[in-house]
């Protein structure tokens, strides 16, 4: 097959070369954004003068047909014309005739593959936020349920004080409000046009970016004609933003795993989102979980990738910079499969509450809330924190738990102590009593909730 740039060569390239260089395995779902890009580019081509208009009609009916042929399946692309802009540029001029061949006029394929990305990724963060969206509702939603279910909150995996199953929850609505923003403000740095730009000085002709801009539903149009075909700060910065919602999804993965163990036993996993032993007839595997968990690698990989693809390239486009498609492409599946399983997933679980606040009553979460009531009662911290320290080995000698001592035993290590204190160490009251903002307290739970509910509605 005769390349498209083939005027300066005397010899084809090798086969191999050929299956090495392209892409268009991959780069082949840009097709609809290759094909809308080039109808904003000859229509304003015509306006400008610089085609016809009515080359510019034959264009752009011959680029629908080709945009209904390929949603139609009744395209098959070829490796020999590399990508899916040549592919179709190929197509149209076998369609239309030689018009077809004034489509590329004012235009490179360095900045209409910036273009392309630019557009597929302004799609799939909007994709990616509803999807955040959803899980985010899902979460508000149980939390509700479980405002007053009270659970041990942790450090370093041990119990530290009791909070409750909505808390825990919204700490998590909190990061992944968090990932919504940082999409956004991808997503502004990513509605940028390119196509101007064209190899990477521009061009002579008197095109008009601004109404391609305006077309293609753009916010600006890149200021450097270097950099708009260099940049992939964005696909980075996305990739980054990526690898930080499989960090949080990831951590949660975790917990679902513990909180599912017969030993922790605080949540079921519903039957849809398990899976079995082959043999091991007893068991039912968080492998959902597990293999979201997992997943979360091959995002930081492909963040890894991006970053070493582009560190040291000069400007301005480089053949490295086809590597970017592929890293892309695999952040935006990988993190969408993911979080349309997890929230079902989440939606569908089996809370335990009375295994929740069995292991709450444990572990001494209330010696904190002791520490405090001695402070109130006029003890000094440091001396308040060593009192209770030597009740809670008193407690482990004796088999004891705060609860369960005397008011005579309590006052072996804390003179102060009265019969008030039974109430402190009340493991509900601990929970009720912080009420501070951000607190576990059902009372600023379910104002946080209300909160977190408004910003969903902006």
């Amino acid at each position: 097959m005769t390349k498209l740039w083939g005027g300066r060569f005397q010899k084809d390239t090798d086969h191999l070369v050929d299956d090495f260089h392209s892409s268009i395995s991959f780069d082949q779902r840009l097709y609809r954004y290759d094909i809308l890009g080039s109808m904003a580019h000859a229509r304003m081509l015509a306006r400008q003068g610089i085609i016809a208009p009515e080359e510019a009609e034959a264009i752009i009916r011959g680029l629908e047909e080709i945009l209904a042929d390929i949603e139609g399946g009744r395209v098959q692309f070829s490796v020999a014309a590399e990508d899916i802009h040549m592919n179709i540029e190929q197509l149209l001029t076998r369609r239309i005739g030689p018009v077809g061949k004034k489509l590329h006029t004012a235009r490179s394929r360095n900045d209409q593959v910036a273009l392309d990305v630019r557009m597929y990724l302004r799609d799939e963060i909007e994709t990616i936020i509803d999807l955040l969206r959803q899980l985010v509702e899902t979460l508000l939603d149980l939390a509700e349920k479980h405002l007053e279910t009270v659970m041990p909150g942790y450090t370093h995996l041990q119990r530290a004080q009791p909070i409750t199953l909505a808390h825990h929850l919204m700490a998590y609505v909190q990061m992944f409000e968090r990932d919504m923003g940082r999409l956004r403000d991808c997503r502004r740095r990513t509605d940028v046009l390119p196509l101007g730009a064209g190899a990477l000085a521009g061009t002579t002709f008197p095109i008009d970016p601004s109404r391609v801009a305006a077309e293609l539903g753009f916010a600006a149009v890149a200021e450097n004609s270097l950099d708009a075909v260099s940049d992939r700060d964005f696909v980075v910065e996305f990739a980054a933003a990526a690898a930080l919602i499989m960090v949080h999804l990831s951590r949660f993965c975790e917990e679902i795993v513990l909180w599912s163990s017969a030993e922790f036993a605080f949540v079921e996993l519903d039957d849809a989102y398990s899976t079995g032993s082959s043999m091991m007839p007893q068991k039912k595997n968080p492998d959902v979980a597990e293999l979201i968990r997992g997943k979360s690698g091959r995002v930081f990989g492909d963040l890894m990738g991006l970053l070493t693809m582009l560190k040291g390239l000069p400007l301005a486009y480089n053949k490295d910079m086809q590597e970017d498609k592929e890293a892309l492409f695999d952040v935006v599946d990988t993190v969408k499969k993911c979080l349309r399983v997890f929230t079902p997933m989440v939606a569908s679980l089996k809370v335990r509450p009375e295994n929740m606040a069995r292991a709450a009553r444990g572990g001494f979460t209330n010696a904190t809330d002791l520490a405090d009531y001695l402070v109130k009662k006029g003890v000094p911290f440091r001396e308040a924190h060593e009192q209770v320290g030597r009740l809670v080995y008193y407690c482990l000698s004796k088999g004891k738990s705060l609860e369960e001592l005397s008011l005579e035993e309590f006052k072996q290590f804390a003179p102060v102590v009265e019969g008030d204190v039974y109430r402190a160490i009340d493991i509900g009251q601990c929970v009720a009593a912080r009420r501070v903002l951000g607190g576990p307290a059902p009372e600023s739970v379910r104002q946080a909730i209300s909160r977190a509910r408004e910003r969903l509605g902006r």
